[in-house]
């Protein structure tokens, strides 16, 4: 019998995982060139060359040095030591190697900072709509996950939501900039606001509330949009950040957590969290990609590639009279369900080879999520499809 908490996971699998397995079935029954998978996050984008050509030079010197053991649990010291001067370059930040804990990929970073924190009870808030594995992971280490309703309109913070519902057993605070699956960047001016509510929430309860910036998409930002570097705003921050898109590495699982000296319990909280990564069976973030990643740290992916995606698929849909505001960053468009029940019209725009998640899945009922990380000529090869569903549905 399986354990209790895994029972409603396995009744409630991920929608996106299922709508990607649901792709792979489409794309045997009528040819991958005639279904447009647009259910996951799975970058397009080859990685960058360099990194191939780093990764060879790393095992050509594995003759006098052995790059598949273990070290550190919060992984290699040289590594964090590169990542921390790169981060300082970029956002006038003064981190070491003791702010830097290597970690397995966004999501092992996460479950490493949340093992670190929470208590049984302990209120964990997100935004919603967020990645429908928050939940998941909040539950883990028995927290409560407190939802702040979405703002419809903006898709930015309901901050006198957000004021309202912080209690003396919130714990932490969760935000995904720039966001999955909206694809919206919250300024500097709503990052401001909101650290002013968490500073005078921790003065009026006399607790410690973190705020937990999950970035994986940061590079991913178009127009000139600047996204703000979280822990210039608020002590009690812990960043979680992945190559995984700015390096298009998800599989390779590799991340890291920043844990900045202004936190006030900052030792407790590093060494907790280097404990944390070890218990978890994680033990290090993988050897020879931390070396790999280290070399190329100041590469990026094209984003070029996907703001022409970004760019046409928007346009496109706009044209044909679906709702949408348009992405600052990330490779998302969360468009609004021409019905109430989107999981309906997830189900007819199936019928016509087109695969989106339901908006239910990120706590926001009513939209649906299009990821637009592929190729650009599947978008091409799609809007006749999406022109005939929006017909349908009398758009």
């Amino acid at each position: 019998m399986i354990a209790n908490k895994m029972v409603g996971l396995v009744n409630n699998n991920s929608a996106i995982r299922m709508m990607f397995e649901e792709g792979k079935r489409l794309a045997a029954e009528f040819g991958a060139e005639n279904v447009y998978d647009f259910s996951l996050g799975n970058p397009n984008v080859p990685a960058p060359a360099g990194l191939n050509t780093a990764i060879k030079e790393i095992l050509d010197e594995e003759a006098s040095t052995f790059v598949h053991g273990y070290m550190s649990n919060a992984g290699y010291e040289d590594v964090r030591e590169t990542i921390a001067a790169s981060l300082n370059k970029r956002f006038e930040t003064s981190f070491t190697k003791d702010n830097i804990i290597m970690t397995v990929g966004a999501a092992g970073g996460l479950n490493v900072i949340l093992k670190t924190l929470i208590n049984p009870g302990d209120e964990v808030v997100a935004f919603a709509p967020y990645f429908l594995e928050y939940r998941s992971y909040i539950n883990n280490y028995d927290g409560v996950l407190v939802e702040i309703s979405p703002d419809t309109e903006t898709f930015m913070p309901n901050l006198a939501e957000f004021e309202e519902k912080i209690t003396p057993m919130t714990k932490a605070v969760i935000i995904n900039n720039p966001n999955n699956p909206t694809g919206v960047v919250y300024s500097e001016e709503i990052i401001k606001k909101l650290a002013k509510i968490m500073d005078d929430k921790q003065k009026e309860f006399g607790t410690e509330i973190y705020l937990i910036s999950d970035e994986p998409y940061r590079e991913l930002a178009y127009d000139g949009v600047e996204v703000p570097y979280l822990t210039k705003y608020y002590d009690n921050t812990v960043v979680g950040y992945s190559f995984s898109k700015s390096l298009s590495l998800p599989g390779e699982r590799i991340g890291y957590l920043v844990i900045p000296t202004e936190m006030p319990d900052y030792k407790n909280v590093f060494a907790a969290a280097s404990i944390a990564n070890r218990i978890l069976g994680f033990v290090n973030a993988p050897s020879l990609i931390q070396r790999a990643v280290a070399k190329v740290i100041d590469e990026q992916t094209d984003i070029a590639y996907y703001n022409r995606n970004r760019e046409l698929l928007y346009g496109s849909l706009k044209e044909y009279g679906f709702e949408c505001i348009k992405p600052e960053g990330a490779f998302y468009l969360f468009v609004k369900s021409p019905v109430a029940d989107e999981k309906e019209f997830c189900n007819k725009a199936k019928s016509y080879n087109i695969l989106m998640v339901p908006g239910s899945s990120f706590a926001c009922p009513g939209y649906v999520r299009i990821a637009y990380c592929v190729a650009y000529e599947t978008i091409e090869r799609s809007l006749p499809s999406f022109k005939k569903l929006a017909e349908e549905f009398g758009l």
